[in-house]
């Protein structure tokens, strides 16, 4: 069995082994219509749209392989891992559809049932550690919350009831994940033909308000309450409260206890898999399989994908507009427009240095793989307080004695990942600060230190775990940052707090993926709608470009 391990500052630990990817046969050309910075998962599907509207575009990634953060890459020799990506679930449908993906490769395995707690408890009268399984069988999971509330058991489809209200809730606010934020500067500032055109970028937040309907009061709790406090009030089971409250902490730097994690829990309930919603799944080959099958797509439509270009430094004019990007190698590439897939911070503190600082079940007889290994497994998640507690250590520079765990096996469903008899693991850790305490950076020994506390813990669930290992890959929050780019580790490019979400991502001023710096355009999970949601920025950067290229 093969292991990977990431930890990343929105607080997460990985392990993992991922595919090559594929360079274009093309020469990189002098001029283009627009060039994309990363080949990011989102950046070429945003090429493919760019292509359609009739601008010839260049997407430049510095790294060997394509798909940013989601890549699969060999780095155990025949084991394949996504690397700092997982589970698809967030890229949205019309997307999925206009670049016609499936046919493009994309094959995704569904999970059901879909979660597993196993708890760290003595059996009683022999039996082994009791466990809860969720899944799409509402009966299997009435009897499994059953082991542990009789009262949440009895309560009919009651789960099913609030994952339905949540999906409710989500499908509402969808119309705001595929626009632009409202235009503040236009509806406040200019002429009243501007103001009267900026209208319409209400027409979204207008359209979830009715969606949303009755459900407004109940929309604006979620979002802004600790989820311990809407969880407590649906179920009274500690372990099913605190699998469902991972949903609220996986990639952000918060506690079930804090304003706004509720939010988070809404967040990763928005998506949607094989007309399923909420559904998540395992890509074949891993996660770079999205992103190739996008460039495969895109490269259909006469895209330029290069990879080991790496973009040292946009260009800007004498008139203060971007007008094309040079290499480290000392290459030029000029174009109208650029589009940057880095971080917020990259983009305007290393790429753009001249403008001003913007800041527990056995397996069966036979070993083969139980209906749980499918699962997001979640370990150390049987109570609130060990979620507090891991919260509390890393915001003290402590990777946690008892980190939240989110472990995956994607080769269960997927055999083309590793060898026959074997398989590989991601294990997701929460709460891992980028500087350890003291302010000082990771060392060797602390990367491997923090991967012992991670299998030792996985070894308390799964007794046997860290024999079976025979490679690992760590990433903490700053290799994130390091290998992928990835400001401070944060897998979203930036907080998914309440102020740095719609009109306040990044920053007000930059909300409509506009940068001060004419022609210079934000595209990647540091604009709206933030981190996970596949597709969405790109999109609507995308058409902004469009709708500007004309005056350029």
């Amino acid at each position: 069995m093969a292991a990977a391990v990431r930890a990343g500052c929105s607080h997460r630990g990985f392990i993992s082994v991922t595919r090559r990817g594929s360079h274009s046969s093309t020469a990189l050309k002098p001029q283009y219509d627009a060039i994309v910075i990363g080949a990011g998962r989102l950046q070429t599907f945003i090429h493919a749209y760019l292509q359609k509207g009739g601008l010839k575009t260049a997407v430049l990634e510095r790294r060997h392989v394509l798909g940013g953060a989601a890549v699969s890459e060999e780095i155990i020799p025949g084991f394949h891992f996504s690397r700092a990506s997982y589970l698809l679930s967030l890229l949205r449908p019309h997307i999925y559809q206009d670049l016609e993906l499936k046919k493009h490769g994309l094959k995704v395995y569904m999970r059901d049932p879909y979660s597993f707690t196993p708890m760290l408890e003595d059996g009683v009268r022999g039996r082994p550690p009791r466990s809860l399984t969720l899944g799409a069988d509402l009966a299997k999971t009435q009897q499994e919350i059953g082991k542990f509330s009789e009262k949440d058991a009895k309560v009919q489809f009651h789960l099913q009831e609030e994952l339905d209200f949540l999906q409710e809730l989500a499908c509402a606010i969808h119309p705001l994940l595929d626009a632009p934020p409202v235009d503040i500067p236009g509806l406040t500032q200019g002429s009243l033909r501007k103001k009267i055109s900026a209208l319409r970028s209400l027409k979204p937040l207008v359209k979830s308000g009715l969606k949303l309907g009755k459900n407004i009061p109940d929309f604006y709790e979620l979002v802004t309450a600790p989820v311990m406090k809407v969880l407590n009030r649906w179920f009274e089971s500690e372990p099913l409260r605190a699998t469902l409250a991972t949903d609220s902490v996986i990639g952000a730097n918060t506690s079930p206890n804090n304003p706004g994690s509720g939010y988070v829990l809404l967040h990763h309930v928005m998506g949607e898999l094989e007309k399923e919603k909420g559904a998540w799944g395992y890509v074949e080959g891993g996660m770079g399989g999205v992103s190739e099958s996008i460039a495969r797509s895109a490269r259909s439509l006469g895209a330029d994908i290069f990879t080991n270009r790496d973009v040292k430094q946009v260009l800007i004019g004498q008139d203060g507009s971007a007008k094309g990007v040079v290499l480290t190698d000392g290459t030029e590439v000029h174009s109208k427009v650029v589009l940057s897939n880095a971080t917020p911070y990259i983009t305007f503190k290393q790429l753009t240095p001249q403008l001003p600082n913007f800041l527990a079940a056995p397996n069966s007889a036979d070993g083969k793989p139980g209906p749980h290994h499918q699962c997001s497994i979640h370990l150390n998640c049987e109570s609130m307080e060990v979620l507090e507690e891991a919260y509390r250590e890393g915001q003290q520079g402590y990777p946690s004695s008892r980190p939240m765990i989110e472990m995956t096996i994607p080769s269960v469903l997927d055999p083309t990942l590793a060898p026959p008899g074997c398989h590989v693991v991601s294990l997701f850790i929460q709460f891992t600060p980028y500087l350890l305490e003291g302010r000082r950076a990771w060392t060797d020994e602390d990367r491997e230190r923090f991967a012992d506390t991670v299998f030792d813990w996985v070894e308390h669930y799964a007794p046997g775990f860290k024999k079976a290992i025979v490679g690992k890959d760590i990433l903490t929050p700053p290799d994130l940052e390091r290998v992928f780019g990835l400001t401070g580790g944060n897998i979203f490019h930036g907080s998914m707090s309440l102020d740095q979400l719609y009109l306040a991502r990044p920053l007000p001023s930059v909300a409509d993926y506009r940068s001060p710096v004419k022609g210079l355009y934000l595209c990647g999970s540091g604009s709206h709608p933030g981190g996970g949601v596949m597709g969405a920025a790109g999109w609507n950067s995308a058409l902004k470009v469009l709708a500007d290229f004309k005056r350029l």
